[in-house]
């Protein structure tokens, strides 16, 4: 019997291959293999949002020789991802193909392993049409706003701008932030802090003022400051209270989507993007010395916390052999899904807890081996027991002794660990706990020994910028968009230079993101409406259960938003939005007006603002680091009619030198001229006299950025 399975990539062929005998061909779809069209809406409105769907661009051939395969094979079998986009690739190929829909074809596994391989195989279901369904309505609906708003905030605004249904929701997130952060007025306040030892011990630990013998007080001024500096001159400080606990400190859960992406960017500095390109890697297949190829984790693409009774089985046991027995908690721990998270896949874990990130280490990439070290011992921490900490709380007064009705009020914590727990392998301290100090020990009425006495002032801080992990954290809580469109989301905002990175981390809008979601809000305050955005979600899920009409939902949508359409372009018509930042203080070289950015076909280029009058225009450049070896001119950056960066002269077209390496800041140590890195992080000297060449180390160069 000769049977084909599809999947959709390469990497996920070359391990369920090794699973399955030599009557099974695994073949790659390469993702999806049809889409709507590239150029136009290609969804008819008026036959109920009816999509047009066409095999993508450059999938031709890979159809055809799929085509042949199918129809030579006695049995196919549709095993893309488990989720909705993944049923959706299945359903798009069982058409192709000509497959029937209503057959059991369809092959879901979680984890790539010969167990998970071989079960599915052996258990295939129908197609699910309500995932399909979900899925269809979320592509429709992006594809509406996308090309129906779009073109109005690009003739508003600026040409090329997308208005994406979920990305502006994100956009608006950060812009909103930014202005709460523009408004914001700093109050001053003051501490006083007391640097005390408790004799015999020479160890110093740190008391923080609380108030006097009247209660809490807020030190706001210097003023008030002094006034408690003067009662403490000459004070004796005792211990007036200690309270001792024990407190119980359970593991995180095992990872999900949006908390491992939280995860990478706080302790990797990982963007999302690249941490699910990476776990995309682990969960198809990586070449495992002595194993083959393995798939190392679980489906990355899950918002549930549940995990499976034999992974929880192997986790137990690796504990209770590599730790101890007093390792396991005295009953299993069981994490609770959120309310409204799909529940259709298990957590994030590895797919065999006995490979270690140390066993594995040596056949991955730095990347690579970093996630999936993070979700091994999320995962097996999350199974062991809690963390026993001995805690401490002491009251100190500060009195002196001719006026006993008059005392100031210190408070100091600390805890030491009793038992480490889970923390031995994967710690989760917060910053209060990171700075807590471990105390002496004191017992009340004890004189303890001033070591010195600190007031600092502090202006209250506005609220931070989002970061990537806060970003995603937030949108997780409001309910807008899912775990397989973060890191989507963020690419696209981030690639349009609706944001910015500031200080590596931290998000910041630019003039051209808040203007669009400026008037976004005013013109379709649906569209940037968390909650309207949150409801969608809902419903679409409604869809993927079956519960939902998604026709009905798309109507809902569409009508309201095509009349707000036409009011808003009618409102506006012949006004156009200016930036500052499309502004420049170059002459124009005919009229001297001063030239303005704007965007072409082909990416950015100065215009003059007096067109049609005056229609001088010439390229925009970006002038980096680095010499032209041939003539000694500045470099600069260009791009190509397919948008691909190269490098070339300043001085043309005097100079004609271009490359497509990059040139960085380092000189040759040979002739002194400037370097360049190519393919293969190979630097050389584009000096053809000279010659220069080495292999480039891992340092990233200012240019790169």
């Amino acid at each position: 019997m000769s049977r084909l399975v599809i999947v959709e990539s390469p990497a996920k062929a070359k391990t369920i291959k090794k699973y399955l005998g030599s009557d099974f061909e695994v073949k790659a779809s390469m993702g999806h293999v049809r889409d709507l069209y590239a150029n136009k809406l290609s969804v008819d409105v008026s036959r109920d949002f009816e999509p047009n769907y066409v095999i993508i661009k450059g999938k031709e051939k890979l159809i055809e020789e799929l085509k042949a395969l199918a129809k030579k094979s006695d049995e196919v079998y549709l095993a893309t991802d488990p989720d909705r986009e993944g049923e959706a690739i299945s359903w798009h190929l069982a058409t192709i193909l000509g497959l029937d829909v209503n057959k059991c074809n369809r092959v879901k596994f979680n984890e790539i392993n010969k167990n998970s391989v071989t079960a599915g195989i052996k258990n295939p279901s129908k197609i699910d049409l309500d995932l399909v369904n979900a899925q269809q309505a979320r592509r429709i609906l992006d594809r509406l706003v996308g090309y129906r708003l779009s073109p109005f905030i690009s003739q508003k605004i600026r040409r090329g701008l997308s208005a994406g249904r979920v990305q502006s929701v994100a956009l608006r997130l950060i812009v909103d932030r930014e202005e709460e952060i523009k408004k914001f007025v700093p109050e001053e306040y003051w501490t006083i802090d007391a640097v005390l030892s408790a004799p015999p011990s020479k160890k110093n630990f740190k008391a923080a003022f609380w108030g006097d013998e009247t209660g809490k007080i807020k030190l706001s001024d210097k003023a008030g400051t002094d006034k408690i500096l003067e009662k403490l001159d000459g004070a004796v400080f005792t211990v007036g209270s200690v309270k001792k606990g024990v407190r119980k400190k359970q593991p995180s859960p095992p990872f999900i989507t949006s908390t491992l992406q939280q995860e990478a960017s706080k302790r990797l500095g990982f963007t999302a993007k690249r941490t699910m390109k990476v776990a995309q890697e682990l969960y198809e297949g990586v070449e495992i010395a002595g194993h083959g190829s393995l798939g190392l984790i679980t489906y990355m693409r899950t918002d549930s916390l549940r995990i499976s009774e034999e992974s929880r089985a192997q986790g137990n046991q690796f504990i209770k052999e590599t730790y101890g027995e007093k390792y396991l908690p005295e009953k299993p721990r069981y994490f609770k899904t959120r309310q409204g998270a799909q529940d259709g896949h298990e957590a994030i874990r590895p797919s065999d807890v006995t490979l270690t990130p140390d066993s594995v280490k040596s056949s991955l990439t730095s990347e690579q081996y970093k996630i999936y070290n993070l979700i091994w011992c999320r995962f097996v921490a999350s199974l062991m027991a809690n963390c026993i900490q001995d805690t401490t709380k002491a009251e100190i007064r500060a009195q002196k002794e001719e006026n006993a009705d008059s005392f100031c009020v210190f408070t100091a914590s600390g805890y030491t660990v009793r038992f480490d727990g889970y923390s031995t392998l994967y710690d989760n301290n917060s910053e209060d706990e990171e700075s807590a100090s471990v105390l002496p020990e004191l017992t009340e009425g004890a004189v303890l020994k001033v070591r010195d006495i600190k007031e600092e002032q502090h202006f209250t801080q506005p609220p931070a910028r989002y970061s990537e992990a806060a970003l995603i954290k937030t949108l997780e809580e409001t309910g807008v968009g899912r775990p397989s469109t973060y890191a989507s989301i963020l690419s696209i905002i981030l690639d349009r230079d609706y944001v910015v990175r500031e200080s590596k981390k931290l998000l910041a809008p630019t003039e051209l993101g808040t203007a669009i979601v400026t008037l976004l809000k005013e013109k379709f305050p649906k569209i940037v409406n968390t909650k309207f955005t949150a409801g969608m979600e809902a419903d679409l899920d409604k869809i993927e259960e079956g519960g939902y009409d998604y026709i009905k939902m798309l109507h809902g949508f569409y009508d309201e938003f095509e009349e707000n359409l036409k009011k808003a372009k009618a409102s506006m018509e012949g006004v156009k939005i200016s930036l500052e930042e499309d502004k420049t203080d170059i002459p124009c070289e005919k009229c001297g007006r001063n030239l303005v950015v704007k965007v072409g076909r082909f990416g950015k280029f100065f215009a003059c603002p007096g067109y049609p009058e005056c229609k001088f225009t010439k390229p925009f450049v970006v002038e980096i680091d680095g010499n032209c070896p041939l003539c000694g001119n500045k470099m600069i950056s260009k791009k190509s009619k397919k948008g691909h960066t190269f490098y070339g002269c300043s001085g043309y077209p005097e100079c004609t030198f271009m490359t497509w390496d990059m040139p960085i800041s380092d000189k040759c140590p040979d002739c002194g001229k400037t370097l360049f890195r190519g393919r293969g992080n190979v630097i050389r000297c584009l000096d053809e006299k000279c010659g220069y060449e080495k292999k480039g180390g891992k340092k990233q160069d200012k240019n790169e950025e």
